[in-house]
């Protein structure tokens, strides 16, 4: 699952395409701290827009809409002003490498269902799915391709990894940029827990639980995205399709409950990074 990675050393500068910003101007504190220009718009307006639709409408997916569009929208205004245009080509040449190695994409489409299956199967909560296993396979791959890569998990990631966890792990490596990066990605998710039966009616002790939960799970996705992110040279859509088929297989139509898709994620976390572990100790010997 080898690839020729390209990304630059910790503390490589992205090369800008503007010249260097005036001091104290608002470009020149974008420069300065990039993540932190992202986060505190990103977090506070998603939070604004998902607890305004959960309160006035009863439906957070206006929230999501909003969320989406943001993380898309600052990505490209923090990496135009930080780094200008050679910034943003970089951004989005990680959308379409593609060129990966095969491996890869079992890892981003198959891996996490195929675990997810497995789980059921030792839980004892695999059931024959109702339209047949081929109808499950189509849904499964419109869920995780289309509706979930394609439309909503590449722009994602191309905030999360491109921007936010690429410059921590530039900067801190590769396992602690990732776990910093799980406490905004973690954050932001934190209106979520009131979705389903709003504010009023959400016990606080259902809450305490799901957002526990919610930072565990965040540990856990987004140091395997690091190590994915890396190992692939940066490509979003390779970490696009992982979450959209961690997404989908949430809701595979064979596994009764939707929870097994979590120890199915750690399983593939645990695999990635003994692979990397592997892979490193036969560098170092051939070297």
């Amino acid at each position: 699952m080898s690839v020729e990675r390209n990304i630059p050393p910790p503390g490589t500068p992205d090369p800008g395409g503007s010249g260097p910003p005036a001091a104290g101007s608002r470009r020149a504190r974008i420069t300065a701290h990039p993540v932190m220009a992202l986060l505190i718009p990103l977090i506070s307006l998603t939070w604004l827009a998902q607890c305004l639709a959960i309160w006035l409408l009863g439906d957070i997916t206006p929230g999501l809409i909003v969320e989406l569009v943001l993380l898309l929208g600052l990505s490209v205004l923090v990496t135009a002003a930080a780094n200008g245009r050679a910034g943003i080509k970089r951004l989005f040449g990680g959308v379409v490498r593609w060129r990966v190695g095969a491996g890869w994409y079992v890892v981003a489409l198959v891996a996490v269902p195929a675990l997810t299956l497995l789980a059921a199967a030792v839980t004892g909560t695999l059931r024959e799915p109702g339209q047949g296993w081929a109808a499950a396979v189509g849904l499964y791959l419109v869920q995780a391709v289309v509706i979930g890569a394609l439309l909503g998990n590449v722009w994602e990631e191309l905030a999360w990894a491109g921007v936010v966890q690429r410059r921590l792990m530039e900067r801190r490596g590769v396992l602690t940029g990732s776990l910093l990066t799980a406490i905004p990605f973690a954050l932001i998710h934190l209106p979520q827990a009131f979705a389903d039966r709003g504010f009023a009616a959400t016990p606080w002790t259902s809450v305490a639980i799901s957002w526990g939960i919610l930072f565990g799970f965040a540990l856990v996705l987004r140091y395997l995205m690091g190590m994915v992110y890396s190992e692939t040279g940066g490509s979003i859509l390779i970490l696009g399709l992982l979450h959209g088929s961690m997404n989908a297989s949430g809701r595979l139509d064979p596994v009764d409950g939707g929870w097994q898709y979590i120890p199915a994620l750690v399983v593939l976390m645990v695999v990635v990074a003994v692979y990397r572990a592997a892979r490193s100790r036969a560098a170092a010997v051939v070297v």
